[in-house]
């Protein structure tokens, strides 16, 4: 029907409508019909005349290549997405297919991909693009960079990741900042907003960088905003011409010296922080809309170097700003960077879940496991920790068992995983106590699914691989939804929830070092920080910490090791006995 309706529209000849037949197979082979996904016209017909060229064919012209798309995948729509002069036409409703060799194609050269500047994109503060130090060559925002073929062709290599994020997003509005009874330096109105228009255009640069997965230029403008002067060596004397201009537009707007008075005000570190906590939200949901999504490899890789090299880039660049500053900064973008870290790691896991679920013969296998399992002994055991009511236990054994009969899909058991939580926490719903409650609901699933691992264990479960994938999943996506419905019921983002607790570690540490006893230990202990983190914090000397303690008496009556594995039983300088694990070379206590 396709070939017919251009064979009517273009006249094309039966030798022609022939040629179109491969290109209609190939279309069908690689491609599908998707709701809620994108792809960029240009980077499907670049996938085409790539499959042109290796296979020695005549390629028609964009215009006839559209018209055939839309006759293949009916109900197809277009849509103009992307940032302010930087937007691009795309499909709207289809995808490339998962098992396509057009996704493992550009495994090899998407990181590189990630990392070009788009052409013509616009810079707010003009950071430099890209310095060649053996051929002297200095890019800059204010000029226009014309790529070569290679940077064109990895450029359009790049496009394909477009699909995967979520690139029609927008930065918030930002609340107004009010000094109020905090102005005790007579700051300003004037210089209140400059930095308020200045940090707005800031954070929106650093987000068009972001859509264009161009992460190695945020480092560049957050070098220009905090005004920082990098050394001058005759290596970099190019770089640092480029960034002292860059700097001197805003210099003029607001000075640095205004800045740093600023920086000590409290209601500006409040108003950064917040404003922080919006745009780096923003920046998680365009980055990984839906985390049960497949995302190809190198995209996950790429964001994962990123969130690891973002507190480097932040203390460097802000190495003259008053320390307060820094500290609320940086809590701000540590929360960013964990989040992207447990974000993509949930992804992964999704993934490898996915093909566990979708077995058939592992799932009745894990049913069969699972009904041998002893959870009347579970639950005596759990009862005394968590005190739980047996009848919700019950229930939701019963209602895993059900969903698990269902040979559900992931997307289903993410759903009954949402009405659980949705279902546990209602009594608590709009109550101060909610966020508590939450807290404890994770400990206590934790506490259940680990007994019901320990039992799999004993019982030498053939499915006991699939569980513990299983088990580390949903775990990871019960953290995901109590995060998000906490964060709904304060009122916050959820990168502000984890944002509060960095603050709270750092400012703990410093009432530490200080030698002041305040209620802000008690209150940690209130807000659910983990034993472990005190506990790291306390042993930063590089010292184990002991976690459980085994007195002699006990260790004899424990079965003895086999004569290969004595380095699992070590004693500790001191004497105590001490149980620690060896995973590899590395020795954990336990």
């Amino acid at each position: 029907m396709a070939i017919e309706t251009l064979q009517k529209s273009e006249g094309l000849s039966s030798q022609r409508s022939s040629l179109l037949n491969s290109h209609l197979q190939w279309l069908l082979d690689n491609y599908e019909t998707a709701e809620g996904v994108s792809l960029p016209r240009s980077t499907l017909y670049n996938h085409y005349l790539r499959h042109c060229q290796e296979q020695k064919l005549d390629p028609v012209n964009a215009a006839s290549f559209g018209k055939l798309i839309r006759s293949i995948f009916m109900g197809l729509r277009t849509r103009r997405l992307g940032t302010r002069g930087n937007s691009k036409y795309h499909y709207y409703g289809i995808r490339v297919k998962p098992d396509s060799p057009l996704n493992r194609l550009q495994e090899d050269m998407q990181y590189m991909a990630l990392r070009q500047q788009p052409v013509q994109q616009k810079q707010r503060f003009k950071p430099v693009q890209k310095f060649d130090s053996s051929s002297g060559e200095n890019y800059s925002g204010g000029g226009q960079h014309h790529p070569g073929a290679a940077e064109q062709t990895v450029i359009a290599q790049s496009q394909h990741h477009q699909q995967f994020i979520d690139a029609s997003r927008a930065l918030p509005d930002f609340v107004e900042l009010d000094l109020g009874q905090s102005n005790t330096e007579n700051i300003s109105s004037e210089d209140v907003k400059a930095l308020q228009s200045l940090y707005r255009e800031h954070c929106e640069a650093i987000l068009d960088v972001v859509v264009n997965l161009q992460f190695s230029l945020i480092e560049k403008l957050w070098e220009t905003f905090w005004r920082y002067s990098p050394p001058e060596t005759e290596s970099r004397v190019h770089v640092v011409c480029s960034l002292r201009s860059s700097i001197s537009e805003i210099e003029a707007r607001l000075p640095r010296a205004r800045l740093l008075v600023l920086c000590r005000n409290e209601a500006v570190l409040k108003w950064m922080s917040t404003c922080d906590h919006l745009m780096y939200q923003a920046l998680v949901e365009i980055l990984i809309p839906d985390v049960l999504r497949p995302i190809p490899s190198a995209l996950t890789q790429a964001i994962r170097n990123f969130a690891k090299s973002l507190e480097g880039w932040l203390n460097n660049a802000m190495n003259a700003i008053p320390q307060r500053m820094i500290q609320t900064k940086i809590a701000a973008v540590s929360a960013f960077a964990q989040t992207l870290r447990r974000y993509t790691s949930l992804n992964h896991l999704a993934q490898a879940a996915r093909a566990v679920l979708q077995n058939t013969s592992q799932i009745n296998q894990m049913l069969s496991d699972l009904n041998r399992v002893d959870f009347a002994n579970v639950q005596e055991q759990a009862s005394w920790v968590c005190q739980c009511e047996e009848t919700v236990v019950q229930h939701l054994e019963q209602d895993f068992k059900a969903t698990l009969q269902q040979q559900s899909s992931l997307e289903q058991w993410a759903a009954w995983l949402d009405n659980v939580v949705t279902q546990v926490l209602k009594p608590y719903e709009h109550r101060p106590s909610f966020p508590r409650a939450a807290r404890q609901f994770l400990l206590k699933w934790s506490f259940y699914s680990s007994m019901v691992i320990r039992d799999l264990t004993l019982r030498s479960a053939a499915s006991f691989g699939s569980f513990h994938l299983i088990r580390l999943l949903y775990d990871e996506y019960m953290f995901y939804l109590v995060e998000h419905r906490v964060a709904q019921a304060t009122g916050e983002t959820p990168i502000g929830v984890m944002g509060e607790v960095n603050m709270l570690k750092k400012k703990s540490l410093l009432d530490e070092t200080s030698g002041m006893d305040s209620d802000l230990e008690e209150y940690t202990g209130e807000s659910g920080e983990p034993l472990a983190k005190r506990e790291k914090s306390e042993h930063e000397d590089g010292s184990h910490p002991v976690v459980g303690v085994v007195q002699p008496s006990v260790l004899h009556s424990l079965p003895q090791p086999q004569p290969d594995h004595t380095e699992h039983m070590l004693t500790s300088p001191t004497g105590t006995p001490t149980i620690r694990h060896c995973t590899g070379n590395t020795y954990a206590s336990v």
